[in-house]
């Protein structure tokens, strides 16, 4: 008889996550104190909190940026405090794709420019790294932006960009870390639809971290976060 193959590993794994800074030679400050908490495939995940919760030092330790103090983050059961810079950098490259409030596109290049390049670390022609980009700013509706500048786009044009730039290397999770911050109302919606309609139809992970909690609330599950720890998580 045939032995049942094991299940894929969790994508994401945080376990009793601590992250202390120290100040100086006294002072610690602790900014987690032991989260824990997964994220699999296809998951839509919000974590919520007021400013000072630990939200910015969480999505860094998601997001392979940084290492715990103490404490595991795992993506497909890889623990990331044992990995080398060099490997640290082709997880992000390869599984993560990030959106940020501010954009974060590069003023003096095209919107194809900056959507090809996470790709420039990549085995690949500079043919088939424009060809993934235009593809990837079609799908989000940019497909007559593509040689526009930030500049000359609007708020909801560049994040429409930043969410391109971040599917183009087709990760397997998209952290978005305050997504519609910068956005008025109507153009947040049609953000938060767009990465809603990425997540349900390529089944690729989102995260969402915000201090919103009417953008919490669209999630499937929502972990809330308060002086470093989770005080409440529901679905």
């Amino acid at each position: 008889m045939t032995p049942a193959a094991e299940p894929p590993p969790i994508l994401l794994e945080a376990a009793a996550v601590e992250r202390i800074y120290r100040i100086g030679r006294d002072v610690e400050v602790h900014a987690l104190r032991g989260v824990t908490f997964s994220v699999d495939h296809g998951d839509y995940v919000a974590i919520v909190g007021s400013s000072g919760s630990g939200k910015s030092t969480l999505l860094n330790l998601l997001g392979a940026l940084d290492r715990p103090t103490s404490g595991h983050v795992r993506y497909d059961g890889r623990d990331v405090r044992e990995l080398t810079d060099t490997e640290l950098a082709e997880l992000r490259n390869t599984r993560i794709g990030f959106v940020f409030q501010s954009f974060h596109l590069l003023p003096r290049m095209t919107a194809l420019d900056n959507v090809a390049l996470p790709l420039v670390y990549r085995e690949g022609s500079p043919r088939e790294r424009r060809r993934r980009a235009t593809a990837a700013l079609r799908s989000v509706g940019l497909e007559d932006r593509m040689g526009h500048r930030p500049t000359e786009l609007s708020g909801g044009q560049q994040q429409r960009v930043a969410i391109a730039r971040a599917l183009v290397t087709e990760p397997a999770l998209i952290l978005a870390d305050e997504p519609t911050g910068n956005l008025d109302t109507t153009t947040g919606e049609d953000i938060m639809a767009l990465l809603e309609s990425i997540q349900a139809e390529r089944g690729t992970a989102l995260v969402v971290i915000t201090h919103e909690p009417e953008i919490a609330q669209r999630a499937t599950r929502t972990i809330e976060l308060r002086d470093g720890s989770i005080v409440g998580e529901a679905t």
